[in-house]
């Protein structure tokens, strides 16, 4: 189908949604439903279902877009949907000069990605990660500390200091989210090198089409994949401070039978590889929903974060 008629459908799926499920459903991780625009090929769309565990909400929603979108409604249950930071076992060691891909955490997170090197107003050099990863998803300050490698990885402040917390979009725990995304300010003296495996970025472009992307992500490494959907509305993220609903995000699947991302890769910057623009900022991934049992991984729109920390692209 057309990409308008895909997003009237979602539409009317998000307005069923919210009728359903009012008053409204307890804020959990499990039970609710996202809808989005599939990506089936060039020029082509569907509509995409995530649920997260059974309930009769789910059922609703999903009965709702077999009788709107027939074959072209592409159903998946993706469990639990988690911000992704970091194990104590996937945890990577101290580099210089900084370059994205690296470890990288607020001093009392355990650790996420260096995303990329973002320029604001002055032409100052920031680090780009997620608010989770970098200000403890609102439990810092501007002025804590950032640590390269993050501190379950062994970073300490004396030794492993790289800057300060500078920009921060918050996390609104009633509306839904658009982005999850802050910077840090980098200490004189602390260089960087923005090289991605496949050179330098060439700029960002948004998203309307199934392209292959990739990331490079401290616990995964480089990986590649596809985007599956877009413009998926109603994704409920388990944080440590609990729930948070997000709108407008990108879903990636993983390339062949290898999951996109694990635990630790938040914050990592998703990029075209033939072109080398970004894409997103990754921030979450699920349990299930993608084939062989991987699971999915869920972007801000790039756009959507520079615009909101006032920044560009190094």
């Amino acid at each position: 189908m057309e990409l308008q008629t895909a997003r009237e459908i979602k539409a009317e799926l998000r307005r069923r949604t919210t009728v359903l499920a009012a008053p409204p459903r307890p804020h959990t991780p499990t039970g609710g439903v996202a809808v989005g625009v599939c990506v089936v090929g060039p020029a082509t769309y569907g509509v995409a279902i995530r649920t997260f565990g059974s309930s009769e909400l789910a059922d609703a929603v999903t009965d709702a877009g077999r009788e709107l979108a027939g074959a072209e409604c592409d159903i998946r249950d993706v469990g639990v949907v988690r911000s992704q930071q970091w194990d104590a076992e996937k945890l990577r060691g101290r580099h210089r000069p900084l370059r994205p891909g690296l470890s990288v955490s607020h001093v009392d997170v355990t650790a996420g990605t260096i995303g990329a090197f973002v320029a604001d107003g002055s032409g100052a050099v920031l680090v780009l990660s997620n608010n989770h990863v970098l200000a403890d998803s609102d439990r810092g300050a501007a002025g804590d500390v950032v640590l390269q490698p993050g501190s379950a990885d062994g970073g300490a402040a004396a030794a492993d200091r790289i800057g300060v917390l500078d920009g921060v979009v918050a996390l609104d725990p009633v509306a839904p989210n658009l982005v999850d995304a802050a910077t840090a300010r980098l200490d004189d003296g602390v260089d960087v090198s923005a090289e991605y495996p496949a050179g330098a970025l060439t700029g960002w472009v948004a998203v309307t089409d199934d392209i292959a992307v990739e990331k490079a992500g401290r616990t995964t490494g480089v990986t590649r994949g596809r985007v599956s959907a877009i413009e998926v509305d109603g994704i409920s993220v388990q944080y440590p401070s609990g729930v948070l609903d997000f709108d407008d995000q990108i879903e990636v699947t993983g390339a062949g039978s290898t999951s996109f991302s694990d635990g630790g890769d938040s914050g990592s910057l998703v990029y075209r590889p033939d072109t080398r623009e970004a894409i997103g900022l990754l921030f979450a991934g699920s349990d299930t929903g993608g084939p062989n049992g991987q699971g999915l991984t869920y972007c801000n729109p790039i756009g959507a974060v520079l615009d909101r920390l006032g920044v560009r692209l190094v």
